[in-house]
């Protein structure tokens, strides 16, 4: 069963029951890199290390230097 599939689900289990429906697959995934990002900037830190921003340091490598 596919997670939509599951969603549509529980959806229509929650709206027979009167429960509030469940979040939508994939709501929290963007909050949940942006999470990981942040742990890893702050262990980086911790660790000594600079603390850069990934986007910064792609186009840092792509972008020629001046």
């Amino acid at each position: 069963m596919t997670a939509i599939e599951q969603y549509l689900i529980d959806s229509y289990r929650a709206a027979q029951h009167g429960d509030p429906m469940p979040p939508p697959p994939g709501r929290d995934d963007v909050a949940a890199l942006r999470e990981a990002r942040s742990y890893e900037q702050c262990r980086a830190v911790l660790d000594g290390r600079p603390a850069r921003h990934p986007w910064r340091a792609a186009l840092h490598r792509l972008l020629p230097h001046h």
